[in-house]
């Protein structure tokens, strides 16, 4: 009689945790943002006119 072999899986969770880490890194590549924010949180005022007298 033939001897059947029987393989165990390989487990998935170290191919899962790669895929979110490059998940993460395209994500904080791409999608971050990229503007600077206001340090006091005070908006500054346009007060410039734009009326033309002709």
């Amino acid at each position: 009689m033939a001897e059947i072999k029987i393989e165990k899986k390989k487990p998935v969770w170290p191919w899962i945790v790669v895929l979110l880490l490059i998940a993460a890194i395209v994500y904080f590549i791409f999608f971050r943002d990229n503007t600077t924010q206001v340090e006091n949180g005070v908006e500054i005022e346009n007060t410039t006119s734009t009326d033309t007298v002709n």
